[in-house]
């Protein structure tokens, strides 16, 4: 299924909905798109990796399918489980004849009492969705081994049912913030692309896109602000989401500037640590450039 007829198509079509992509990030979604590969996309926190899959779904009429991974997460949690719950109340309505019958028994494993999780839902939607696979390095290795499997052929096969398998594939793009390092065989499978802090003109950019009412002397003095506080030993740098979210406090309270008073009570909206709190505090007039 086509997206985009080229490069500059797409960037624009994103652009259209508020998301700035650069050209290394556009080129690398278009041949994902266009080619049916998924694309892995490893960077800092709040750089914009879930978003473009968000932008995506939206820009092109296709449905988000979002599978958030975290630490145990198993492939009945990802794929499907059976309502037992449902099931039971059943039985319990049918008489002790029924109860017992074969065909009975059979409908009771059937898709009425299938509860579908997030990767059953991206193969029954097929090229109408985009799937999200939300921090895949949270996931084990057993799991990222399940998850290669499934991107090969876009088919699972349910025992009570069939298998079930999609047409024509969803568009898929997982995302890593590196907690662990990923298998080569699952980055072998996926176009990559690293997204990393924007230059400080297009994150003003990125800014005023998504706050236009920001103006753009207060988004450059936010932009510059936050560029010395990645520069700062921190254990949470803050990311384009932080701000946007530190540029749309000051806006919301009407702060025309970002004065050392404004900064002192607007910073938690881009400083999310206590002991990041101490280290900007101590720092503020660096921050600030009023040093």
């Amino acid at each position: 299924m086509e997206y985009c007829r080229s490069v500059p198509e797409l960037t624009e079509a994103l652009r259209g909905a508020g998301y700035l992509a650069d050209r290394g990030l556009a080129t690398a979604l278009h041949v994902s798109l266009s080619l049916g590969r998924p694309l892995l996309l490893e960077g800092e926190v709040g750089v914009g990796k879930t978003e473009i899959a968000k932008t995506v779904a939206e820009v092109f009429g296709r449905r988000l399918i979002r599978l958030q991974c975290y630490e145990g997460i198993d492939t009945n949690q990802a794929l499907y489980e059976w309502d037992y719950a449902r099931q039971l109340l059943h039985i319990r309505a049918l008489s002790d004849r029924e109860a017992t019958d074969e065909a009975t028994v059979d409908r009771l494993f059937g898709p009425r009492f299938l509860l579908e999780r997030p990767l059953l839902a991206a193969i029954r939607a097929g090229s109408q969705a985009v799937l999200l696979i939300d921090e895949v390095d949270r996931a084990d290795d057993e799991f990222e081994a399940f998850l290669l499997e499934l991107l090969s052929d876009f088919q699972i096969s349910i025992p009570e049912i069939g298998t079930v398998r999609a047409e024509e594939p969803p568009a898929v793009i997982l995302t890593s913030n590196r907690t662990r390092e990923l298998h080569d065989a699952l980055k072998r499978r996926c176009m990559y692309h690293w997204i990393d802090y924007p230059q400080a003109e297009r994150e003003v950019a990125i800014v005023l896109s998504r706050r236009p009412g920001v103006s753009e002397m207060l988004a450059g003095k936010v932009v510059a602000a936050v560029n010395r506080l990645r520069e700062l030993d921190l254990a949470k740098p803050p990311g384009v989401a932080e701000t946007i979210d530190w540029a749309r406090t000051l806006e919301f309270l009407g702060e025309p500037d970002l004065t050392p008073q404004a900064a002192t009570d607007t910073i938690g909206a881009v400083v999310k640590d206590r002991e990041d709190l101490e280290v900007v505090q101590r720092n503020l007039h660096d921050v600030l450039g009023t040093a």
